[in-house]
């Protein structure tokens, strides 16, 4: 590689995207590959400014300020690009949790074609390879419930928001041509797709 491979991984919550990914990780590391795992919400500086913003927003709903927290995160991303992505090392591979593909899922009054323009706009990273982790609704809730911290999130509270969500990135992964990692069986057998999919980005002439 003469760059760094970027790939994001997003998706609604409770669908074991975090989980998959340190497994993934652990599957290409054990193939000599060099791996860096990134998060968007720890290397975004200004996340609490924008979290209290959409604190505001999940209390009193307007356009205007989903805007806001779009172009926020937008922002964000753009200063991650160019201050922790282009950092990493050319030969390595870098898995993003979560990405500008999340929006799709979780913002419900700005259509996701206007927030993938925002982010273009700002010169935001392209993923080479855009990997949606989803489940029914119903099993995405059952986990996330399940889970120690709960569903942690500030902008869903019921699992027909969950429904919601989940009908909402699926329609964007459809409609941007993302790969779709259905996450309902073994961890084993989400790794295997996930990184089959790695492989054809990586070695594309091997596909031939």
């Amino acid at each position: 590689m003469t760059r760094a491979l970027f790939i994001s991984m997003d998706g609604p919550k409770g669908t074991g995207k975090t989980t998959l990914l340190e497994a993934v990780t652990t599957a290409l590391r054990a193939d000599n590959i060099k791996v860096v795992r990134l998060c968007e919400r720890k290397s975004d500086p200004c996340r609490a400014q924008t979290m209290a913003l959409v604190n505001t927003f999940a209390r009193d709903p307007s356009r205007d300020l989903e805007l806001e927290v779009c172009e926020r995160f937008a922002d964000s991303r753009s200063w991650i690009t160019q201050n922790v992505l282009a950092a990493q090392p050319p030969d390595s591979i870098i898995l993003m949790d979560r990405w500008y593909p999340s929006d799709a899922g979780f913002r419900r009054l700005i259509p996701f074609a206007d927030i993938l323009e925002l982010n273009i706009n700002r010169q935001v990273q392209v993923p080479d390879l855009h990997v949606g982790v989803v489940t029914a609704a119903q099993i995405s809730w059952a986990r996330a419930a399940a889970r120690r911290r709960g569903l942690s999130s500030t902008v869903m509270s019921k699992l027909e928001e969950q429904v919601a969500c989940t009908e909402a990135f699926e329609r964007a992964a459809v409609e941007q041509g993302w790969v779709m990692c259905r996450n309902e069986g073994t961890i084993e057998q989400a790794v295997r797709r996930v990184v089959l999919q790695i492989y054809k980005v990586l070695h594309p002439k091997h596909q031939e």
